[in-house]
């Protein structure tokens, strides 16, 4: 079965939503420098960790620049697991796995040269379009046969990020077989509002499309 993260929850009716729609995890995001509507700050991130109940992963999504700016994070906001973005090397990932006992999700383009090295050192990778400045949430698709192949060729759970919407979500499952998908933009009324119709579909349909796939 396909778990679904909905990224970038931003306030306790959103969450409450997500989590009430049957989503796997739910993903906060906080300490990134990219301009996002998605972000919030320390104390809303520990607010809306905190109340996600248990069963579902809660996940600080963030952009650190050295292994202590995380793991500072990371001991804040107690997340049940953290989805880095750009800034750690492979070898720094393993550094701070070494440091805290949350699973650590690697955020890297499905063309990433160093992608096996990242595998080796996180225990997921979530494959999204981003952007120049490393960060995803761009609401732009890749190539979803390249995601199968890396899905197929890596021992590390594979996430699908990147342009996902309710309507696209089954065919993205059934082409990539990821082991999960993440979506933020795609189920949004405005930036950083989660669209409670949309979320549902998202979840309703991933779960159908992952069911077909078995």
């Amino acid at each position: 079965m396909t778990r679904v993260k909905i990224c970038g929850v931003t306030d306790e009716k959103d969450r409450d939503a997500v989590v009430a729609a049957g989503a796997d995890a739910v993903g906060v995001i906080h300490g990134v420098p990219v301009d996002t509507p998605r972000e919030v700050n320390e104390a809303t991130a520990e607010r809306l960790a905190d109340g996600i109940p248990p069963f579902v992963t809660s996940v600080l999504v963030t952009m650190p620049t050295t292994v202590q700016e995380a793991v500072r994070r990371i001991d804040s906001i107690e997340p049940d697991a953290v989805q880095v973005h750009d800034g750690l090397s492979p070898a720094e990932l393993g550094a701070l796995d070494s440091r805290i006992t949350q699973n650590i999700v690697a955020v890297v383009e499905a063309g990433e040269p160093a992608i096996k090295d990242y595998a080796a050192h996180a225990d997921a990778l979530l494959v999204d379009s981003v952007d120049a400045d490393g960060g995803g949430g761009t609401g732009e698709t890749h190539d979803w046969e390249r995601t199968r192949d890396l899905v197929d060729s890596l021992d590390a759970p594979v996430v699908l990020a990147g342009g996902l919407t309710p309507e696209s979500v089954g065919e993205a499952i059934e082409t990539a077989e990821p082991f999960a998908v993440d979506v933020a933009s795609g189920v949004e009324s405005s930036g950083g509002k989660k669209d409670h119709d949309a979320v549902e579909r998202f979840v309703r349909n991933a779960k159908r499309a992952s069911e077909g796939a078995v």
